[in-house]
C-alpha cells in the first residue's frame, strides 16, 4: 500500500468549511496543518481579516511555508502555532477560545488518538464544533494501511466520553470520512 502525504488535496476544503459551520469573523485552527495548509487559506478566506485562523503543526518547516504564503497573500488573520498535539495543554492558543477545530488527516500518524482529540476539545469553545476526518475503513490505492486508519466507532464513542455531542457524519470525499461534533 502506498502512502501519500498529500491526502488532503483528496478533500474539498468547502465540505470542511460548510460541516464546521465556518463563517465570518471566526476563531478556527486547522490541528495538524500539513506542509501546504491546504484547508489554512480557504478557511482564511471564508472568516476574513477580522476572523482568526490557526495554521498548527509539529513540524516548523510546515509553519514556516505557511507563514511565507500568508505574507505574499497579505493574509493577517493567519497566526501559525507549533505545537505537540499528543500533549494536553501543549497548544499555545487560549483555551475555549476556538468557534471550530479541525483534526484533518492527522489521528491516523498517532497512537495517541484520545489526547489529540482532548487537546483539540480543551481549545474549543462551549457550543462550537470540531471537525474530524480521516482514511475510509476500506483499503485503497492511497493511504496508510489498514492497521493505522482511524475506526469511526472509535471515534463515536471517544468522542461522546470527551463531553462531545456527534451532530453529523459525512463523506469527505472518495478516500475519507468525516464527523462533526459539537462542544457540549
Amino acid at each position: 500500500m502506498s502512502k501519500i502525504t498529500g491526502g488532503n488535496n483528496l478533500i474539498d476544503p468547502k465540505i470542511i468549511i460548510e460541516k464546521a459551520g465556518i463563517s465570518e469573523r471566526m476563531r478556527v485552527a486547522d490541528l495538524g496543518c500539513g506542509s501546504t495548509g491546504h484547508f489554512v487559506f480557504s478557511i482564511a478566506e471564508t472568516i476574513g481579516s477580522d476572523g482568526v485562523m490557526y495554521a498548527v503543526d509539529i513540524l516548523k518547516r510546515n509553519l514556516d511555508n505557511i507563514e511565507h504564503r500568508a505574507k505574499q497573500d497579505n493574509l493577517k488573520q493567519i497566526k501559525t502555532v507549533w505545537s505537540n498535539l499528543e500533549i494536553f495543554q501543549a497548544t499555545k492558543i487560549e483555551a475555549s477560545s476556538l468557534d471550530a477545530g479541525l483534526l484533518i488527516n492527522v489521528l491516523y500518524q498517532s497512537d495517541k488518538r484520545v489526547e489529540m482529540m482532548r487537546e483539540a476539545i480543551r481549545l474549543v469553545k462551549k457550543g462550537g464544533s470540531l471537525v474530524i476526518v480521516d482514511w475510509n475503513q476500506s483499503a485503497g490505492q492511497f493511504g496508510p494501511s489498514l492497521e493505522e486508519r482511524v475506526n469511526p466507532d472509535n471515534l463515536r464513542t471517544a468522542g461522546e466520553r470527551l463531553g462531545l455531542k456527534l451532530i453529523g457524519e459525512f463523506n469527505a470525499g472518495q478516500y475519507h470520512f468525516g464527523m462533526a461534533f459539537q462542544k457540549l
